[in-house]
Order: C-alpha cells, then structure tokens, then sequence
C-alpha cells in the first residue's frame, strides 16, 4: 500500500471510529434512560389520578434485561471503536516516508490521547466497576476528535531532526499514558463534587454512580498510578531528551513549565490526601485543578503562547546558530523542535 493509500485509510478510520464513539453514546444514553423509573400515579381525595402522571409501569425483569442488553451493547461498540481508532494511528504511522509513530504534530497527538483515555477506560471498567462512566467518557472522546479533525489536521509529513529519536518514544507514551490516567482520575473527581452537591439517589441513573467513599477512593488509585508515570514522563525523560536536542535540560519552554506545574498539583493532591488526610470535598477540588492545568499545558498554551519549542505546539521557525560551527552552517530553527 502507498503513503497516500495509509493516510486515506487512517482518515477513513478515524472517521469511522468517531462514528461508532457517538453510536456507543446513544446506546448507553438509551441505557441509562432505561433507568429512569416512572413516577406512581398521584390520586386525588376522592381516589382518582391527579393531573397528567405516568401510569403505565413497565415490569422489573423486562427493564433488567433491556438494560442489561443495552450495556453489553454499548461496550461492544466502545470496543469497534478503539480498535477502529488504533488503525486510524497505524495507517497514520506508516503513511510518513519513512515510517515512524504517530505522535510528531498536535493532530497525531491528541488522536494519541484520546485513544489512550477510551483505552484505559476498557481496561479499568471491570476492576474498578466502572460502566457507569461510559456516557461521560465517550462524551469527552468524540469532542475531542471533533475538534482535532476540524481544526488540528495536519498531512502527514516526516519527523524533524530533534524528533527523530528513540526518546520520542519512550517520552511519549510516558506522556499519554498518564494524561489518559488523570483524565479518568479527574472525571472521577468531578463526579464526586457533583454528587457531593446532589445527593445520593436511590433509583433512576444516578443511582448507579457508587457511593462518595467509592468515587473518592478508586479517584485516589488512579491518580496515584499516573503521578510515577508523569514524574518519568516530566522530570526524567523530558530532561533527558531536551539535554540532547537542545544541550540543555531545562529551557523555561512553557510546554516544560506547565508540565511541571501541573506535577506540583499532583504532588500536592498526593501527599495532602495521604498525610494531611486531605479527604472527599477538599481532595476532589484539588484533583480538578491538576485537570484543569493538564489540558491547558496539552491545549492552551498553544492558543497563549508562541514560544513553545515543541513542535505540536506551534512554535514559529527561528534560525539558530550550532555553537563551535562554522558561520555558514545555520540550521532553521523548527528542525530543533522537541515534541
């Protein structure tokens, strides 16, 4: 197959993907509107009906069983659809001349990212009891395709110099793994506050969310699983691979800045809640405000900053001098992009 042929096909599947995303949506929409119990008709003094309520009530086994079929439903699409997603990344990967991963722009990034969180979600759902989350997180991965379809495309084109090694990979994964991490971890915190604010409820859709013990504690697992893998990913690799790009291993990029930022949020939100017994309201907030800092180091900065030196980011070509060269040789500065 040509290059031309993998990028047709990695856009035909991503397309696809983002289709059956939204598909899985709707069925786990129409499952969770399975849940929804109708009210017992009110009567009046007299022992008639008052005013306009359900009466029709449709039996426990039926609903179940609809229920039931709708869930498996939903995750089997969810399935279709990530492994539609990881084709749309291979074809990406084998389309550039030559082949490489398919992480060297903001567009193959955030396809990276989401796949990782739609991912993740597949593989902690049965561990952490975690179907509930479907609507939520397929919610949250079809936007985000939307948006990198229609505003973050890119063409293939082949990887520049500074990303052109192995530390791009070991970098990367780091990177997105924990992204997807704490972006499940952070839903999970949202959830928490809104039910905090809500209520437990005892029938209809929300019932199904666990109880504010259970979301506070399994919140508290994965974001302490994702923290090792953003410290490698931030302060060791990062570094490691700017050193060698760029000779030096720290450069004040606000792509490194934020980064490091939202490590401190983390770090907080860890040894708060592990020493201070930072519990529940106070624990959630904080997780929410290393959410927020997280996607605004993979997304604001971009529409903020113009100095960013890594390439997904935007950053403008410079022309920079190698030091101990001849003054003839001067290379353009976007071939010195770390990403």
């Amino acid at each position: 197959m040509t290059n031309a042929g993998w990028e047709t096909l990695s856009n035909q599947a991503i397309g696809a993907a983002g289709v059956v995303y939204f598909l899985a949506l709707l069925v786990h929409l129409a499952e969770w509107a399975s849940l929804r119990q109708p009210r017992a008709a009110r009567t009046g003094a007299a022992g008639e009906p008052a005013g306009d309520v359900l009466v029709a009530v449709e039996t426990g086994g039926e609903s179940s069983q609809r229920t039931e079929f709708l869930g498996r439903l939903g995750v089997l699409l969810t399935v279709v659809a990530v492994a539609g997603h990881f084709v749309a990344l291979l074809g990406r990967g084998m389309a550039a001349d030559p082949n490489r991963v398919p992480w060297g722009n903001m567009y193959e990034f955030t396809v990276s990212g989401t796949f990782v969180v739609a991912l993740m979600y597949l593989v902690l759902m049965r561990k952490y009891s975690l179907q509930w989350m479907a609507p939520i997180v397929l919610t949250f991965v079809t936007a985000t395709l939307m948006v990198a379809v229609i505003w973050l495309h890119d063409e293939v084109a082949p990887l520049t110099e500074a990303l052109n090694s192995y530390w791009l990979v070991i970098h990367v994964v780091s990177a997105v793994i924990a992204t997807g991490a704490f972006t499940i971890g952070g839903i999970l915190s949202i959830v928490y506050l809104v039910k905090l604010r809500r209520g437990e409820a005892t029938s209809g859709p929300m019932a199904r969310i666990p109880s504010l013990a259970v979301l506070d504690r399994t919140a508290y697992r994965i974001h302490a699983f994702a923290f090792p893998v953003w410290t490698f990913a931030v302060l060791i690799t990062g570094p490691i691979w700017a050193h060698e790009a760029w000779s030096r291993y720290w450069n004040w990029d606000p792509k490194e800045v934020w980064a490091f930022i939202t490590w401190v949020v983390y770090a907080a939100y860890l040894h708060a809640r592990a020493t201070a017994g930072w519990r529940g309201r106070n624990a959630a907030i904080l997780a929410c405000v290393g959410l927020a800092t997280l996607w605004f180091n993979f997304i604001g900065i971009n529409y903020f900053s113009t100095s960013s030196q890594h390439s997904y980011a935007g950053a403008e070509t410079s022309v920079v001098r190698l030091p101990d060269a001849d003054p003839s040789l001067i290379t353009d500065g976007s071939a010195r992009n770390l990403g």
